[in-house]
């Protein structure tokens, strides 16, 4: 019995995984906007009703790639926060992590640029996106608190400054987003947040065309100085070898 049991899941795998790949070729060729759980269904030589068991709205559908590509995105600056700047706890470290960890998101972006517009494009008419997708969404903004909390407590921040007028909401983000960091820190680190993402969809969404040409070493020095920003001391160090498109 365990084992048909155990035919059945893998082949409820292989078919959700089916749907969600066709739903994926169908975001690049017509947007999420027109994505139909009936014309996935036609696609792969289903019937709707058997896909509706799978997933039963295109909301579900749109939930369960918008959950994939936050993941995805996330496991790729994750990586990056783990594997960079092996050489300690030297200031210069934490900054090349967190370029590390931007460059990482910026590849991602380049090689997923549709599911990257799904995350981070226009929002999806009708579509209000459910509690499920918070915890994904916020895997990258969590890596670069990581690394600005590893550096306070290794090498020490450059506080920036902090005018009165936003200390209580500094202190508010503190508490919410990053505890272990003085409220100082919490602004500027949500601000290089936001800008690191308008950095990587003005490359994704061609606002850089005609204007930038050397991307990456735009894209690195920006983030660069996002870092030090948020109080990050040192300097990053020379660009990575390898990763995706050094234009």
């Amino acid at each position: 019995m365990s084992a048909i049991r155990g035919a059945r899941e893998r082949a409820r795998i292989e078919v959700t995984a089916a749907i969600k790949d066709e739903a994926r070729r169908q975001l690049a060729a017509e947007g999420a906007a027109k994505l139909s759980l009936r014309a996935v269904a036609r696609e792969l030589g289903m019937v709707s009703s058997a896909l509706y068991r799978y997933f039963p709205s295109r909301d579900e559908l749109l939930t369960a790639l918008i959950v994939d590509a936050y993941d995805s995105v996330g496991e790729a600056a994750e990586n990056a926060h783990r594997t960079a700047a092996p050489d300690g706890s030297a200031p210069a470290a934490h900054l090349a992590r967190w370029v590390a960890v931007a460059c990482a998101v910026r590849d991602w972006a380049l090689a997923h640029p549709h599911e990257y517009a799904l995350i981070y494009g226009s929002p999806v008419p009708g579509y209000t996106a459910p509690q499920a997708t918070i915890a994904p969404a916020s895997r990258v903004g969590l890596v670069l608190v990581a690394v600005v909390e590893d550096a306070h407590r290794e090498a020490g921040l450059a506080l920036p400054p902090l005018t009165e007028e936003l200390r209580p909401e500094a202190e508010r983000l503190a508490a919410e987003l990053a505890p272990g960091l003085p409220p100082a820190v919490a602004v500027p680190i949500v601000a290089a947040w936001a800008q690191l993402f308008g950095l990587v969809s003005f490359e994704i969404f061609g606002q850089f065309d005609r204007v930038v040409e050397a991307r990456a070493a735009f894209f690195r020095q920006s983030v660069e100085e996002l870092g030090r920003s948020v109080g990050l001391l040192g300097t990053a160090g020379p660009a990575r070898q390898g990763g995706r498109a050094r234009r």
